[in-house]
């Protein structure tokens, strides 16, 4: 299918028919089986061929307007689409940043900016994949960060550290979070952070320096370090100080969409539970014969279907323009505790067969336990939910 093409079913898609784009999504993903994803992740190599692929069918873009060169579809389609992925077996890691990054320079980027770069992501020229916010001293205390942004006439200079920045090394540009007053100097804690979309590909060597972290999970994971580096005033996005609100813009959509993985991810552990339950002979029968066995399989294929959903209602409110942070939060949260329980279910069913790299499961257990880490962990979204949604007093 071809970004024409995906253009072409804007009427359709606003109709809820996206029925077509999930087909080529699980075509397209055919072409990269088991095996693709093994080699990626024995060899630790970012899987080129499916993120080229993808992005030449246009589903990298759908979420870019028309007139950049993207499909101009809302945030629902992007959700189906990531949700087949992993349904497939495959893995987004590589796409979702493609999809919402860019979402910052679209709602508060310059008209420059947004000309210069939007069709060049939506075509896939460049790629913007890194998300510089994360710190080792801050972790998730975004508002603690170090990292300083310093201006000097027309430009800026950047110093400080960032880490699990994944994908750096595959990334031609990056939005970076930094301060740029003094945290003692302003009134809340979350002034006085600025946004920029950085070009690393001037920026490596010059101040710049990506380090890889080998982790558990193939997702090209790395730290960033800023050595002086300085960048054209012109790469501030919106207005400086106000950054925070704008990283804050983009987290709803992140968390729907990486809720969309972890429901692919539930669907694809109960049909590889279901399946191998239904063969696999023991004492004379088939294990899924066994309610001990076939209960945790029901039990997981339940939790998926009302994690799906949470998932679709947050990105109907998303695309209509509503608020839905508790939508979207109840959702990251529901869908990873739905693809874990999955992965842990379909492990045990296989049994020591689970523990064996042919059968996928394993690498695919591994990556869905994430989830509950990441982008968000599951107890800053029960705090928020306790305290913004329930009205129970501030924990942290």
């Amino acid at each position: 299918m071809t970004t024409q093409a995906l253009q072409s079913r804007n009427e359709a898609a606003d109709q809820g028919s996206v029925d077509q784009i999930r087909e080529a999504v699980r075509a397209l993903c055919g072409r990269f089986p088991g095996e693709y994803w093994r080699r990626q992740d024995r060899e630790r190599t970012y899987p080129t061929e499916f993120v080229a692929a993808m992005t030449e069918s246009g589903f990298l873009g759908v979420l870019i307007p028309e007139a950049y060169g993207g499909s101009g579809l809302g945030l629902s389609v992007a959700v189906a689409i990531l949700e087949e992925v992993h349904a497939a077996g495959c893995n987004a890691a590589a796409l979702h940043a493609q999809m919402y990054t860019m979402g910052t320079v679209l709602r508060h980027g310059s008209d420059a900016q947004k000309s210069q770069w939007l069709p060049k992501i939506a075509t896939g020229e460049v790629r913007l994949q890194a998300f510089g916010v994360t710190e080792p001293t801050a972790g998730t205390d975004t508002t603690s960060i170090a990292t300083t942004a310093t201006r000097r006439g027309e430009t800026y200079v950047i110093n400080g550290q960032k880490v699990w920045t994944s994908r750096a090394e595959h990334s031609d540009l990056m939005v970076l979070l930094a301060r740029t007053t003094p945290k003692d100097e302003v009134a809340r804690k979350s002034e006085g952070l600025s946004v920029f979309l950085l070009d690393m590909r001037e920026a490596v060597g010059r101040g710049l320096t990506i380090k890889p972290i080998r982790t558990m999970i193939n997702h090209a994971t790395t730290e960033i370090f800023f050595d002086n580096l300085e960048i054209p005033a012109s790469c501030l996005i919106g207005q400086e100080g106000k950054g925070f609100r704008y990283i804050l813009d983009g987290m709803n959509a992140e968390r729907i969409l990486i809720a969309a993985e972890c429901v692919g991810d539930n669907r694809w552990f109960v049909d590889k539970a279901t399946a191998y339950a239904k063969d696999r002979v023991v004492f004379g029968r088939p294990i899924g014969q066994n309610q001990g066995v076939a209960f945790p399989i029901a039990r997981a294929h339940a939790q998926g279907r009302a994690a799906r959903l949470m998932t679709y209602e947050a990105a109907r409110l998303y695309d209509e323009g509503r608020p839905c942070a508790e939508e979207a939060n109840t959702a990251k949260l529901l869908a990873s505790e739905a693809s874990w329980a999955a992965a842990d279910t379909c492990l045990q069913t296989h049994g020591g067969f689970g523990f064996a790299e042919e059968y996928d499961v394993e690498r695919k257990f591994r990556e869905t336990r994430l989830y509950q880490v990441a982008p968000i962990s599951t107890n800053l979204i029960l705090s928020y939910l306790s305290e913004h949604v329930l009205g129970m007093p501030r924990s942290y």
